[in-house]
């Protein structure tokens, strides 16, 4: 498990912006039971969590006619119990982080994976999400 103090300025990155942190695995039950688009992040200490991830799900969010209903994160190395809840949702896409999971009504309808966001700049996954939320989002 990584120290607070290294993650809770990545956390806050999200959480700042107005995405909800799901801690447990109720809080992660109860987000996916809501109506309406829901994205997840699964948020991580690595390179391209903080060049790449976050600042293109930021993007998109900020950027994007069409939003997703809810927004949350979690937290891969911290938020244990939530992280392994939000994956039995995401089967059969192995374990990934970071990574970011658009739900609609509870179903995944969009799942991007560590290797289709490394490598690659904030601004093309923005723009992958973006069409994304055109595609499912209200």
């Amino acid at each position: 498990m990584y120290p607070a103090e290294i993650v809770l300025p990545m956390k806050a990155e999200l959480t700042d912006s107005g995405f909800e942190e799901l801690l447990s695995a109720s809080d992660v039950d109860n987000m996916l039971q809501q109506k309406g688009t829901t994205l997840v992040v699964i948020n991580s200490v690595c390179g391209c969590a903080a060049g790449t991830c976050r600042p293109g799900v930021l993007m998109a969010v900020q950027n994007s006619t069409k939003r997703p209903d809810h927004l949350s994160t979690s937290f891969a190395g911290f938020d244990i119990e939530a992280v392994n809840k939000v994956r039995e949702h995401l089967l059969p896409y192995p374990p990934s982080s970071p990574a970011i999971a658009l739900f609609k009504d509870g179903q995944l309808v969009s799942m991007v994976e560590r290797h289709q966001i490394e490598g690659r700049p904030a601004q093309v996954i923005a723009q992958h999400l973006i069409s994304v939320f055109d595609e499912h989002c209200n």
